[in-house]
């Protein structure tokens, strides 16, 4: 590390400086291998060092092992693989915590979607969910038994009902999303608002590009 010498600053530094002080953007990482520059008006200009990760560490092994392997290609799907098994981990993470399964989750959620009066059709949800109806009938047992849902008698057809979210229903899933929002929040620690509409738009394109070929991956209210 090449450091030009300005006799305020103790080393190592303090995360406060990293974080306030001397950058104008916050590199909260510990100690940085980059060169510092002192400034007049007290900040310190740099960029963080480029760190690899554990899929640069496996593209090194294939680079060996198979050179034609197109590894910018590789590292974008095996990326984006972990970081879905990472977030799938704090999902369920925060699943366990507030006693949810992720099918209970997932009905949930199709009725909070619906907004006021939260209610649906068991038959509507049983294919958004894509379940029988048996499989349907099982899940909404349960979570009546546990007050999260309720069934209503369908004005429209006497023959059937109508389920409705509860109120500790709602309450419970959006303490769960509320949870879960602040684990996803990472994302803010580490790329900024710029670079968030980047990716979101070359994750677009990526899905519209295997949608084409491949069709949806998932019913579009799972």
């Amino acid at each position: 590390m090449i450091v030009l010498s300005c006799p305020d600053i103790e080393f190592p530094f303090p995360s406060s400086i990293f974080k306030e002080s001397y950058f104008t953007q916050s590199y909260y990482t510990g100690y940085l291998d980059v060169k510092i520059l002192c400034m007049e008006d007290h900040r310190v200009s740099s960029k963080p060092a480029k760190r690899g990760d554990t899929v640069d560490a496996n593209l090194e092994i294939w680079a060996r092992e198979l050179p034609e392997l197109d590894l910018e290609t590789e590292g974008i799907i095996e990326r984006i693989h972990r970081v879905e098994r990472l977030v799938d981990r704090a999902m369920q993470e925060t699943l366990d915590a507030f006693d949810l399964s992720h099918g209970e989750w997932k009905v949930l959620a199709n009725l909070r979607r619906a907004g006021p009066p939260y209610r649906g059709k068991p038959g509507k949800l049983a294919k958004r969910l894509d379940l029988s109806s048996g499989a349907m009938t099982n899940r909404l047992d349960n979570m009546e038994a546990r007050g999260l849902v309720r069934r209503l008698d369908d004005p429209a057809d006497r023959r059937g009902v109508i389920v409705e979210l509860t109120d500790a229903g709602k309450q419970l899933w959006d303490a769960a999303v509320g949870a879960q929002a602040e684990k996803e929040s990472l994302v803010d620690s580490a790329l900024g608002e710029r670079e968030k509409r980047q990716l979101n738009e070359l994750l677009r394109r990526l899905m519209h590009a295997f949608e084409d070929v491949h069709g949806p991956a998932v019913p579009p209210h799972d």
